[in-house]
């Protein structure tokens, strides 16, 4: 995909939705926009190669490991809704430096820059006093860049690739006390146009702290596997989650 198509993806997000989006059963407005700026404490694990005979870097890394070798991040996701008509976005970034092996166990070095771009479009197919229910599509633009060194052999790799996977998901939210609520989210896609599988879980517990601003606490999974011409990207990023939601 070209960096102009790159770019309006990119301006989608803030155009549209959140998939940390701390959000009560709406039965109030008609028309609602959230966006929320989040935090996400993720592990990672999974397989890297930048092309066909540059080895394989395995890594299995929790957060207090990985944060040692963060060189940057960003999350933020928005929210729209007008009716029964839902919208949604994330953006998520990261730059990271990190140490594995590559077969038969042989030190290696990995660095890993990645950028996902989410956008949906469904509509509430259920309502009730306490509780919404709606189903969306849309498409997940990945950026990824891998680079593999092997000082013992003397090897190094790298190749930036770009994909976009078609996604279908689900999005819940429940009331469940007074100033309290929570939120259901899953999304599945890939289905060999892009990657071969991209999956998605997110639940989070959220607190009205007033009117228009909420906070949320929960966890999330993320999992992508692309595997073209030699370049393999299996990675799954699970971890907790934080954010604070402004409504307008």
């Amino acid at each position: 995909m070209k960096m102009h198509k790159f770019k309006i993806l990119l301006a989608a997000v803030f155009g549209l939705t959140s998939l940390a989006g701390a959000a009560q059963a709406q039965t109030g407005p008609d028309t609602v926009y959230q966006i929320t700026p989040y935090v996400w404490a993720t592990g990672v694990g999974g397989d890297i190669r930048p092309r066909s005979g540059a080895g394989t870097v395995s890594i299995s890394k929790s957060f207090s490991d990985l944060i040692k070798d963060l060189d940057a991040a960003f999350f933020i996701s928005a929210y729209a809704r007008h009716g029964n008509l839902v919208f949604m976005g994330d953006l998520s970034t990261s730059s990271s430096s990190r140490e594995g092996t590559v077969p038969p166990g042989v030190d290696a070095k990995g660095k890993l820059r990645q950028t996902s771009v989410t956008a949906l479009a469904g509509y509430r197919v259920a309502q009730t006093p306490d509780a919404t229910f709606a189903i969306l599509g849309g498409v997940r633009h990945w950026r990824v860049r891998a680079e593999v060194d092997v000082p013992l052999a003397g090897l190094s790799a790298s190749r930036s690739v770009n994909f976009t996977d078609p996604i279908i998901a689900a999005r819940a939210n429940f009331q469940i006390a007074p100033g309290w609520s929570s939120l259901l989210y899953a999304d599945v896609g890939g289905f060999g146009v892009g990657s071969r599988v991209t999956a998605q879980l997110l639940g989070t517990v959220n607190y009205q702290l007033r009117e228009n601003a909420f906070l949320s606490v929960g966890y999330r999974h993320l999992h992508v596997d692309y595997r073209r011409s030699g370049t393999r990207f299996d990675m799954r990023m699970s971890g907790p989650i934080i954010g604070a939601t402004l409504r307008f």
